[in-house]
């Protein structure tokens, strides 16, 4: 249909059906308004039946090999057996916590001690209603940020619950118009949240975005792209009165995209980014703030300042970043960023062979090291940059990674085996090679934070 309404390359649907067909679509989704015309385009011979034929053939075959002939209907109460079992609960739980990514924490805020709490205070909208992402429709199962921190507190302390911020009005992803909170209402929201967290001894604070705020563009009229990155409406105003009382606070960042907390960054307590915990949000969640798990997650992706520095990746070319007027090309916080509850010491790469020849194996040697008190996961990290190449390089590319989890003291080597595919690059003769010359890798806990070697490529 777009064909001809929004491209303007056709001025009737069968002419646009006919092009479609003939270009290989198979099937025309969502709506299907321009296929219907297909039984009059085999009439007139604009289309062959062995064309339908073929089309009908690749569905069927994706059908097929999805196994929708033997299965083509969801099994509910399956499906509820499934998600709630313990081992899928205990799972999901499992991945809440080990995905949490701590940004910040400052005069060790984090973990908490319940002994020390008489009030918690657990603020945001979305520490009640837990965003899952687009697409996952109402969940059958799934525990929030307050109903953990509830059931952490049961027998032990008080949990107070405000609001704080609403984000929308209404959080259904499917939803056309998106309309943002009138500020009269947040305002009063706000107040609140004062007042519930001048009483307490901990105040947790969940933030972000919600499904609404952080979707897929489909229409004109249903729209999901923003033209910034900063927490929608009063959030930070809320956080910024929020850290004036001077009690201990973690924000918690319940988010579908990376989102540029300059305020958070420099100002929180305590900063942990959640992006989509699932089932188990709150379970994981508590976890963590307990210290029952110690945060080990790592960003995947860089998160920028502002939308004036997008794109923004690790992996950019030499001259894709050159420097903007009155500001830094560094991102807020760099691919593979994450701290923990205790702390790492990762060694520079050693090569038991430096030198080795165009077609051989590589193997590197990183040793890593619990220097903190507590037990804690760190991800080990190489990169490596081509120090000369025939075309152009990224500044540095991620070859491998992996995430150790070690006692206080504790030691381990892990080793790395990169092969010849590691190393090579497609040249102007549009083949896969490996180019003698020097290599630089580089090891740490993230992209910004290395200790490099050199290894040397003969012919």
């Amino acid at each position: 249909r777009e064909l001809m309404t929004r491209h303007r390359m056709f001025d009737n649907l069968s002419d646009a059906a006919a092009a479609a067909l003939n270009a290989g679509v198979d099937m025309e989704t969502p709506d299907g308004e321009a296929y219907l015309h297909i039984p009059e385009l085999l009439r007139a011979g604009r289309i062959s039946m062995a064309q339908i034929d073929e089309a009908v053939r690749r569905i069927l075959r994706m059908k097929f090999e999805s196994g929708l002939f033997e299965h083509p209907y969801v099994d509910a109460a399956a499906a509820d057996r499934l998600t709630a079992a313990p081992d899928a609960v205990a799972l999901a739980r499992e991945a809440a916590g080990r995905a949490m990514v701590l940004l910040r924490n400052e005069n060790n805020t984090l973990p908490l001690d319940a002994a020390h709490i008489g009030r918690l205070a657990v603020i945001g909208t979305h520490a009640r209603d837990t965003p899952i992402g687009g697409y996952s429709d109402v969940p059958r199962h799934v525990v929030s940020v307050l109903e953990g921190l509830q059931e952490e507190g049961r027998g032990r302390f008080q949990v107070d619950y405000a609001e704080g911020i609403r984000i929308t009005e209404g959080h259904v992803w499917a939803q056309d118009e998106v309309r943002l909170t009138p500020p009269e209402v947040n305002d009063r929201l706000r107040a609140e949240a004062l007042a519930t967290a001048r009483n307490a001894d901990v105040i947790v604070m969940v933030l972000g975005d919600n499904e609404q705020t952080s979707r897929e563009a489909w229409a004109d009229s249903h729209l999901g792209d923003r033209d910034s990155l900063d927490l929608i409406g009063p959030q930070d105003q809320l956080a910024r009165e929020i850290f004036a009382l001077g009690k201990p606070t973690v924000v918690i960042l319940l988010n579908g995209r990376p989102l540029s907390v300059n305020y958070l960054a420099a100002n929180a307590p305590a900063l942990l980014e959640g992006w989509y915990l699932g089932q188990e949000t709150g379970h994981g969640v508590a976890d963590v703030l307990f210290g029952r798990v110690n945060p080990g997650g790592h960003l995947p992706v860089s998160i920028a300042r502002s939308a004036g520095q997008l794109p923004i990746f690790y992996n950019h070319k030499p001259t894709a970043r050159r420097g903007y007027l009155f500001g830094t090309t560094s991102p807020l916080y760099p691919f593979g960023y994450g701290l923990s509850y205790t702390s790492f010491d990762i060694s520079a790469p050693r090569l038991p062979r430096p030198t080795v020849r165009v077609g051989d194996n590589v193997r590197v040697e990183v040793d890593v090291r619990n220097t903190g008190a507590r037990a804690g996961d760190e991800v080990v990290q190489l990169y490596l940059r081509d120090d000369q190449a025939s075309i152009t390089r990224p500044v540095i590319e991620l070859k491998r990674f992996q995430r150790v989890t070690l006692r206080p003291g504790e030691q381990r080597t892990i080793a790395f085996e990169l092969t010849p595919d590691d190393l090579s690059l497609w040249n102007q003769q549009m083949r896969w090679v490996v180019e003698p010359g020097t290599f630089t890798l580089s090891s740490g806990p993230d992209s910004a934070t290395l200790r490099s070697a050199t290894l040397t490529v003969r012919p």
